[in-house]
């Protein structure tokens, strides 16, 4: 594409994916690929480290999960009854967000505000880590939910048309792109910051609730220790060798000199918080979990229930074959990805799971 400057930058978790490989960092000029940014606008991670060690924990871990499991809705198109008392006023800077940008999020999701707090399916997940030096970490991954996924389907339509329209030819339909200047780029860009910004809130939602539902089962309140809250799917605006230019991030995390970062490994592998180096031809970013090596019908067909067992062994999740699509071994081995990004990042904790909830 012309206007990428001065080179893209892969991820040693790539692999395919719509209009841009995920692991995928993509500097531009004047323009903005909305498929290269990818559709869970925002998806991201968010961990905070407790107070409590792993001595402190009750033996029975299998009430916690369902715990969990009864606060946050989990699965595709689950979503809240109602608004809650901490969802609130999350909900109300959202409107407020949505006024300033002039458009209606209910336009895209009747019941946007209801998804608020909700986790989803695929790769997404809570989890309740142990460090090395057996401290209780609290973890999770999702994004902007239906409401972000119709918000980019929206705009990679309307970039699309485009195209047809300046008879502007492609190699993919999914490299349409967006003028900067024009009125379908600047209500993009305003729409994927409103959407960036549910995303960031949504996983705060949910944490603030694991960590009541963690509170309970241990019997004392979660005192905060850290929070760190990173996008993977995301664009801003950077400055990258002499030229302030757009950059897309899709399945990357942001890596700046000092910056704290969040690396998920595959459902039962390691997790990892880092600090980025600020790798510079890198374009200061580092990858943002495993990757997957097979897809989820190949990963359905080549694994059984068994293994996904003894892959998870030793660890408290709902135990059925619907996830055997995220089994380990369908993704490529998080510690070789780390490996490859030592010039990227430096590992600051290793997270081992001990509690995994996910949606199916």
């Amino acid at each position: 594409m012309p206007f990428i400057y001065p080179h893209l930058a892969l991820m040693p978790d790539a692999h395919l994916g719509l209009g841009a490989t995920v692991g995928s960092v993509i500097p531009t000029l004047g323009a903005v690929m909305p498929a290269a940014v990818g559709v869970d606008i925002g998806c991201g991670m968010i961990a905070v480290r407790t107070q409590f060690t792993a001595a402190d924990l009750p033996t029975d871990r299998k009430p916690l999960r369902e715990q969990i499991e009864r606060a946050v809705p989990t699965s595709a198109g689950a979503y809240n009854r109602k608004v809650v008392a901490t969802a609130a006023p999350r909900v109300a800077e959202l409107e407020a967000l949505a006024a300033e940008a002039g458009f209606d999020p209910a336009s895209y999701a009747r019941n946007w505000q209801l998804q608020l707090g909700t986790l989803g399916s695929g790769n997404h997940f809570i989890e309740v880590s142990l460090d090395e030096t057996d401290a209780v970490w609290l973890f999770l991954h999702s994004g902007s939910r239906g409401v972000g996924n119709k918000i980019a389907q929206a705009h990679i339509k309307v970039a699309q048309a485009a195209m047809k329209r300046w008879w502007i030819a492609l190699p993919d339909p999914d490299l349409a792109y967006l003028v900067e200047g024009t009125a379908d780029f600047d209500r993009y860009v305003a729409e994927l910051g409103w959407a960036q910004r549910f995303a960031l809130l949504n996983r705060e939602e949910m944490m603030d609730r694991v960590a009541r539902q963690f509170g309970e089962w241990v019997g004392s309140p979660v005192e905060e220790q850290e929070r760190i809250n990173c996008h993977h799917n995301f664009t801003q605006r950077e400055r990258h060798f002499g030229k302030d230019v757009w950059l897309s991030r899709k399945g990357a995390i942001s890596a700046r000199a000092g910056q704290a970062g969040l690396i998920p490994g595959s459902m039962g592998t390691a997790s990892y918080v880092v600090e980025g180096r600020g790798n510079p031809v890198a374009l200061e970013s580092s990858p943002h979990g495993a990757g997957r090596a097979y897809s989820r019908s190949a990963a359905r067909k080549t694994f059984t229930h068994d293994e996904l067992r003894a892959a998870m062994e030793g660890i408290e999740y709902r135990d059925t074959d619907a996830f055997l699509d995220e089994i380990p071994a369908a993704y490529k081995p998080i510690d070789q990805v780390m490996a490859d990004a030592a010039e990227l990042v430096t590992i600051r904790h290793t997270l081992r799971q001990i509690v995994n909830v996910k949606g199916d």
